[in-house]
């Protein structure tokens, strides 16, 4: 039976700033959703979803009605419909679909749902497209569940490289590699509240991008590609708009001096880098919990360089930057600190391939 995969990613910096086209800097992991298949004659879908989530079969047509908001088989019909925008309706699938990537944890197991997807009807139908490609429709595609996001989850799936993250530009797209240094270790750890997008907390998500925008618009850019200046948002009178703008452009910055410290390998500035991001979610973009905030500041008095949320916010996951050398005690002392002994809530991130790994044109 033909397979395909796509990896889950955590954001190293750049949060909430891929919708306004601005460089990011995340990297795969090992954890992945699997999509088992078979060609089907005809445009039919059927998906079988493991862990508890109910079969799902529609009939693939150029305009595909969605489910009630947050059923999973969005992501499917998603997927159906960005296939059929950009190479028509084709000859569906039967797919059983697996993942060991936390649902609702800030790790992209939507977006990885989303780009299995979309690889296993294209290979099924032996269309096999370019990254290039791909990011010009999963983007788009992933708001017909109603996120308005950007693309960086998508890609980073797609592209990710093994032992390295990558630093993503987008319009146009353009991924580099940039190697993680050898010394260096990081680990996830969930915060015991989960990350949904949807509902209420969908709409806070899409708030803050508008008004972003709206910020950006009112200061008289068309771009936040255009670098302006922090000091700019004392004129904004809005302070939902004046933090989020104080965000965007103070995380620009961020994913720039994070990129310098890894190819420097000043573990140090890297994190300050990551300290400060999530100072600026937590108190500028308003995402973080108390739940994200108490996990950061365990993880720092256990011994962590660096610590932060990572992802859209609202609960989920945090990322620690440490040594190889340190993390076991670490990852220990959290354990017992803040799960209560639980080992199954934090574990190492490890940085691996995209479904399309090495730029390849054809799925891993």
């Amino acid at each position: 039976m033909p397979t395909v995969s796509a990896p889950g990613r955590v954001n190293l910096i750049g949060e909430h700033i891929d919708y306004h086209s601005l460089p990011v800097l995340p990297m795969a992991i090992g954890q992945r959703v699997t999509v088992h298949f078979t060609p089907i004659a005809g445009p039919r879908i059927e998906a079988i979803g493991a862990g508890g989530f109910p079969p799902r079969t529609f009939a693939w047509s150029p305009s595909i009605a969605p489910y009630e908001s947050g059923d999973w088989g969005n992501y499917l019909k998603a997927a159906a419909q960005a296939v059929a925008l950009r190479w028509g309706v084709r000859n569906g699938i039967a797919a059983e679909i697996t993942g060991n990537i936390p649902p609702a944890a800030g790790l992209s197991s939507s977006s990885a749902l989303l780009v299995a997807f979309t690889l296993a009807l294209l290979e099924a139908n032996s269309i096999r497209p370019t990254i290039g490609e791909l990011m010009e429709i999963l983007p788009d595609g992933e708001q017909y569940v109603g996120t308005r996001g950007g693309g960086m989850d998508h890609a980073i799936s797609l592209a990710g490289r093994a032992g390295h993250a990558l630093e993503i530009h987008f319009s146009p797209f353009h991924a580099r590699p940039i190697p993680i240094p050898p010394a260096w270790a990081f680990l996830i750890a969930h915060s015991l509240r989960t990350a949904e997008k949807s509902s209420a907390v969908r709409e806070e998500y899409n708030q803050r991008r508008f008004a972003g925008q709206r910020a950006l618009h009112q200061l008289g850019f068309t771009s936040y590609r255009q670098n302006p200046s922090p000091e700019l948002a004392a004129q904004l009178t809005d302070p939902l708009e004046r933090r989020c703008f104080l965000h965007v452009v103070t995380e620009a910055a961020r994913v720039r001096q994070a990129i310098a410290a890894l190819e420097s390998q000043d573990a140090p500035s890297f994190a300050r880098v990551l300290n400060e991001g999530h100072r600026s979610l937590r108190d500028q973009l308003q995402v973080s919990c108390p739940e994200l905030d108490r996990l950061t500041e365990s993880a720092l008095h256990a011994g962590a360089l660096g610590a932060r949320l990572t992802g859209a916010g609202f609960g989920g996951c945090a990322i620690i930057f440490t040594t190889h050398d340190a993390l076991p005690a670490i990852q220990q002392n959290l354990i017992e600190t803040f799960y209560n002994g639980d080992p199954t809530r934090i574990f190492p991130a490890v940085p691996s391939n995209g479904a399309m790994a090495a730029g390849t044109s054809s799925p891993s």
